[in-house]
């Protein structure tokens, strides 16, 4: 198709000079619009790049091409991010321990940086690096987990920030040892009694009771009353909990204490290197006490599940271009 089009020019009064018509959608020799492109856009935030190009009947990879040009142009849209709060973690791209880092506004509930070459301390430099020392001296807390290269970086580049290790990694490493507990029990009944009760229940035990199905609550309780170990250690772990409730310092810290102590004579080798965690990172713990409710806590889990469906949906897609802009652009506006 050809496209003849006036080209309008007119004389500006104020500096005496002759401007044209802006024609620039149509001269990029294209095979397609800028309308067509945001339409394309609009699609892929709903459905599969395979889907849409069945249903505008052209090849997937204009159709990729089309979002990426779309999702590059969201990102130029976006405000310039001045964080005060964010979250860091890292997700997996390939087999074989292949990271990268994801760091979140967690005041404004976006993801604002995706890079790195592994989880290492250098590649978290380069977050920071991106940002800017004069906006690096204005962070006020910084989310991770406990990770040291993650710790490392943030105190070298964001000294004055705060640091607060994430509850849900945290409560992770406790539902592993009340794993290894359950693991020993099973290993021991079977070699002494036969016993196979607990073989099949992991997630029933490492669930939370509220969220169990009536099955499940009563296989639950049958494990609980016929092994007294394992009971001990599903205790402990629930009223660990409580922690994340106190609002002072000094409070949270006489409660670990007295959780801690409980543990004696227990015989629970896996509870006792978890205090010895919880003891090593404590100044990043308690700052939960102190934390404003305003703070999303749960985005940086609740981002990390959304890349993993955003993942499967690309699925074959071996562009770590348009998974960056992918994670970038999801929380975005359309435009």
């Amino acid at each position: 198709m050809f496209l003849r089009l006036n080209v309008r020019r007119v004389k500006c009064l104020e500096c005496n000079k002759v401007r044209k018509e802006n024609l620039e959608d149509f001269l990029q020799r294209l095979p397609y619009t800028r309308r067509y492109m945001l339409f394309i856009g609009r699609r892929c935030r709903e459905s599969s790049i395979k889907a849409i190009a069945e249903e505008q009947n052209i090849d997937w990879k204009t159709v990729k091409n089309l979002e990426k040009q779309y999702m590059q142009e969201q990102l130029d849209s976006r405000e310039e991010v001045f964080p005060e709060v964010i979250g860091i973690d890292e997700i997996s791209i390939k087999k074989g321990h292949k990271y990268r880092i994801v760091v979140s506004d967690l005041e404004k509930g976006e993801p604002i940086w995706f890079g790195g070459d592994d989880r290492s301390e250098n590649s978290m430099s380069q977050f920071y690096e991106w940002l800017g020392k004069e906006k690096c001296k204005k962070l006020k807390l910084i989310v991770m987990d406990m990770w040291k290269a993650f710790r490392n970086s943030a105190e070298k580049n964001a000294s004055q920030a705060g640091i607060l290790f994430d509850r849900f990694h945290i409560m992770q490493h406790l539902n592993e040892a009340l794993d290894k507990v359950r693991k020993e029990e099973h290993k021991r009944l079977q070699e002494s009694e036969g016993e196979d009760y607990i073989k099949g229940n992991k997630y029933t035990l490492l669930s939370r009771r509220k969220n169990l199905t009536l099955t499940g609550s009563e296989s639950l309780e049958k494990m609980l009353k016929a092994n007294e170990r394992l009971n001990k250690a599903y205790l402990l772990k629930e009223s660990f909990d409580q922690l994340w409730g106190f609002k002072n310092t000094d409070s949270a810290r006489i409660f670990f204490d007295k959780w801690k102590e409980s543990l004696e004579n227990q015989n629970l080798r896996a509870y006792e290197k978890f205090t010895q965690m919880i003891d090593k990172h404590w100044d990043g713990i308690k700052t939960h006490c102190t934390l404003s409710k305003e703070i999303k806590l749960g985005f940086v889990e609740g981002l990390n599940n959304k890349i993993r469906v955003l993942q499967r949906r690309a699925y074959g897609l071996r562009d770590e271009e348009y998974l960056r802009l992918k994670i970038l652009t999801c929380m975005l506006p359309e435009i």
